[in-house]
């Protein structure tokens, strides 16, 4: 549900034709390719296209787009939703490098920041996002906000009628939402918690998240918790090797094979509505 491919800014991995050459090297069903700097949905319609043509139906590998409410699309900009939608879009990510609690947390200056909250209240444009990622039966993500501006923002999602809410990486110190506040969100709103393999520390260093993600896997219950890799970075391994590595850690830590599935299949499955 979650990894960064090239073209970017910043270096990544794996371009998005050998991303998708990797997943369908280990057979796996599906990935949201996912950039800061907008929409990947029409990236993700030329990987299909190459997979029709190349490997001509030899396997089921389907690459999901998405957009990411940053400065580049204009912040909170429902005609930007709109069309990423219409083009295919799964996935409606909040502000990430654009957020105000990133460019607090990293000590820039928020004045050019996207607000999704103003005055203790969401803002305008927000409702007709919201309308849109309904509509559509879309996911909406929650980026890089704070713990408080996630609560509040799920609470008016639901209100809307959204139904795909996931939680963004809540155990990286950028979005930093404690596991008392993981267990409220989940307990409250029943969302999804997307806990990613690494976090970046900062100086291209990454910390592993998997014992904080067991701890929240345990306390949250296995089918509120997606397993995801935020994957792409040069730093980390590669999003498969990463998630391998996930998942075999979960199985020695004595997580049911079972539990594991429903974590990397099950309810991706449901939100980008795959049915084979």
């Amino acid at each position: 549900m979650h990894v960064h491919s090239n073209p970017d800014i910043r270096r990544r991995a794996y371009d998005d034709f050998e991303l998708m050459e990797a997943a369908i090297g280990v057979g796996a069903r599906a990935i949201v390719i996912k950039s800061h700097q907008g929409t990947t949905m029409d990236r993700a319609y030329l990987c299909n296209r190459h997979n029709e043509l190349v490997h001509k139906g030899s396997n089921d590998f389907t690459m999901f787009g998405s957009i990411t409410l940053n400065r580049q699309v204009g912040g909170i900009n429902p005609a930007a939703v709109d069309s990423a939608l219409r083009l295919g879009a799964k996935v409606v990510w909040l502000p990430t490098q654009s957020a105000r609690n990133h460019m607090k947390q990293n000590k820039q200056n928020p004045i050019d920041c996207v607000d999704v909250i103003e005055n203790g209240k969401i803002v305008p444009q927000l409702k007709d996002v919201f309308r849109l990622v309904k509509d559509s039966d879309a996911v909406l993500g929650t980026a890089h906000l704070s713990p408080d501006e996630c609560f509040r923002v799920v609470e008016a999602a639901r209100d809307a009628g959204i139904e795909k809410i996931v939680v963004t990486h809540p155990e990286w110190w950028l979005v930093g939402m404690s596991l008392e506040d993981q267990v409220r969100i989940v307990r409250d709103y029943d969302v999804f918690l997307e806990h990613c393999f690494a976090q970046p520390m900062g100086g291209g260093k990454y910390q592993s998240n998997m014992p904080v993600n067991l701890e929240a896997i345990e306390a949250c219950g296995y089918k509120n918790v997606i397993i995801s890799t935020d994957g792409g970075q040069v730093e980390n391994p590669n999003w498969e090797i990463a998630l391998e590595q996930y998942m075999t850690y979960l199985l020695e830590q004595g997580i049911p094979l079972e539990e594991i599935h429903y974590m990397t299949h099950t309810i991706q499955e449901r939100l980008l509505g795959i049915t084979n």
